[in-house]
């Protein structure tokens, strides 16, 4: 569908809220963002989504209401971005709606595994009277897939169509992942481990604070080498590609065990924890670039850790040599590339054109993603 208007919705691991993009494509394939809008969680909402995140009582009751409310906040901003580039919904083709991941466990338990978005489209086509379309990792999964990272596809169709040598691009959202865009026109992409999730976690409950703001607390304290020797120990990192995770694995109860296997913890400081965490996400991100992108002389970084002052500086001290930069060099503003990326999946749900990448998932071959709720 060339020249066509589409919506892309997401809320990621961070559970700060909805962002939405309305995005113009145009023909040949091009985009140009026309509106962003952002809608927080309440208290609630997050702390009940963080709940799901973990087995409990009453779990398809409550999963099922927090999909209602997520569906309604997502509708206050399809709403949002309408008001603000003056577009009724009939001229959108489409709302591409992420969901919020609660689980993400492929190939596991009897071989195929499963990944869980809440997300009610039905209702969400209902309040807005525009095709709604989801259920972007499910197919990716079921065809033998990671069913994550997505966004390396769209990566490549943004940043990389005229690289003549390597770029990667980092997103650092709750958790991190890499996109290597060789120059050769292959691309390998993979979940790095934490980003802001960790960080956002152990801020909250020392501070009150939602998120370590430029990472001002971080940077006020020294890294702990026992405790960052004790969190890089775990197995996922070494792991090869195809790979992804979540807060099934980086969690609190994951923090706990590790802080808890290190001695001397009790003698860190609360600030030298949240500091050792910074540099535990730019140590996943750098080290994984040096392993499959030595040859990039350039990253792009997008996502709310780009906003982290501390965080890009810790990485940049990781990687000598290599400009590192946001994605806003590109025109894209680091809050809006991920419901970017949707819309753009879902534009090749309408196109049935293929939306993964099976080098970057490992799925069997390339999959069309996602299915469709008609507005009426």
């Amino acid at each position: 569908m060339p020249n066509s208007l589409c919506i892309g919705l997401m809320s990621g691991t961070s559970l700060d809220g909805v962002d939405g993009v309305l995005v113009r494509f145009d023909d040949p394939p091009r985009l140009a963002i026309r509106a962003h809008a952002h809608r927080g969680f309440s208290d609630a909402e997050k702390q009940e989504l963080l709940a799901l995140n973990s087995p409990g009582a009453n779990e398809l009751h409550r999963a099922a209401l927090a999909a209602n409310a997520l569906a309604r906040r997502s509708a206050e901003v399809v709403a949002d971005l309408l008001t603000r580039a003056d577009v009724p919904a009939s001229d959108v083709a489409a709302i591409a709606s992420h969901g919020q991941t609660v689980r993400h466990r492929p190939g596991e338990f009897d071989g195929s595994g499963y990944t869980t978005q809440l997300n009610n489209p039905a209702l969400l086509a209902e309040l807005t009277g525009i095709d709604v379309i989801a259920d972007f990792r499910s197919r990716d999964v079921a065809a033998g897939g990671q069913g994550a990272p997505l966004v390396p596809a769209f990566h490549r169709a943004v940043f990389g169509q005229d690289a003549a040598q390597c770029l990667a691009v980092i997103n650092i959202g709750g958790i991190s992942n890499i996109s290597v865009l060789n120059a050769d026109g292959t691309t390998l992409g993979f979940d790095c481990g934490p980003g802001n999730a960790l960080m956002d976690h152990w801020c909250q409950q020392q501070t009150g604070a939602a998120f370590d703001r430029d990472g001002a607390w971080a940077a006020g304290a020294s890294v702990d080498a026992t405790l960052l020797a004790a969190l890089q120990a775990e197995p996922y990192f070494s792991r090869q590609p195809p790979k992804s995770t979540g807060r099934d694995l980086f969690n609190p109860a994951w923090l706990d065990q590790r802080m808890n296997a290190t001695p001397q913890h009790r003698k860190i400081s609360a600030q030298g924890v949240q500091a050792t965490l910074t540099e535990l996400t730019a140590w996943v991100c750098a080290q994984d670039l040096l392993r499959f992108a030595s040859s990039a002389a350039r990253v792009v970084v997008c996502g709310g850790g780009a906003l982290n002052r501390s965080l890009m500086q810790r990485l940049a001290a990781r990687l000598p040599g290599v400009q590192v930069a946001t994605s806003e060099a590109f025109g894209l503003p680091v809050d809006q590339v991920e419901a970017a990326a949707f819309a753009w999946l879902g534009r090749a749900f309408m196109m049935r054109q293929p939306g993964n990448l099976a080098s970057v998932t490992g799925a069997r071959g390339p999959r069309v993603l996602g299915a469709l709720y008609p507005a009426r």
